[in-house]
């Protein structure tokens, strides 16, 4: 569901996962091992999505049973979660999510009810907000800021951080001299790079771009 701007997005999908078995593991077992084999942080094949803040997939078996005096229920189906944080609206940003994920959308959603119809951006599209449920409650750290303004950010207050650090004490002249050094390194209006890298999970591998080897702590 968009905050009241529009411009942040949470979606909860549920995907029902065909009733079915493969070698003598049900399909539900497969999707699980391959979730698990999926590479995570900056080499995840979602990292490269636009406007893609975080995501998590998982596979449902069934509810919980809550104890009395709740009545015991369970699922008609097993479930492929997908939860998503995003910017913008949501069919565009999951028919970008296919252009640029659709081997691992394919290798995840195949063995999900109806999918084998999915053949395009737009069917990808169609299908999640088909599976859509509704969302009340999500985390959001962007300020409704698209994703490449958020790396950038992060990128600058690392390198302001660390220029911070390395110029104390210097004289106003010296100090003048490197800060343009600085900016013209880092580029601030350039929101391609030098950048934070999408996904990235350690300080070693956050920067890409040109100024990478200087940038890199």
């Amino acid at each position: 569901m968009p905050n009241e701007n529009g411009k942040a997005y949470g979606l909860t999908a549920l995907c029902p996962l065909i009733d079915d078995s493969q070698n003598d593991r049900s399909y539900a077992a497969i999707i699980k091992d391959r979730l698990r084999a999926m590479p995570l942080d900056e080499a995840s094949p979602f990292a490269a999505v636009p406007n893609l803040y975080l995501c998590r997939l998982f596979v449902l078996d069934d509810v919980f049973f809550q104890g009395h005096p709740a009545t015991e229920d369970h699922l008609r189906s097993k479930y492929l979660v997908f939860v998503a944080e995003l910017h913008g609206k949501l069919a565009p940003f999951l028919e970008g999510m296919w252009r640029h994920a659709a081997p691992a959308i394919r290798e995840l959603w195949e063995l999900c009810i109806d999918f084998k119809r999915v053949q395009s951006p737009r069917d990808f599209a169609r299908y999640i907000e088909r599976c859509q449920v509704e969302t009340t409650f999500y985390f959001n750290g962007s300020n409704d800021l698209p994703l490449a303004e958020q790396l950038k950010g992060l990128y600058l207050k690392q390198e302001l951080a660390k220029f911070a650090r390395e110029h104390q004490g210097r004289d106003a002249v010296s100090l003048q001299r490197a800060f343009r050094a600085f900016v013209e390194r880092v580029e601030p209006s350039n929101l391609a790079r030098p950048t934070w890298r999408a996904g990235a999970s350690s300080l070693d591998v956050a920067v890409t771009g040109e100024a990478n080897s200087e940038a890199s702590p």
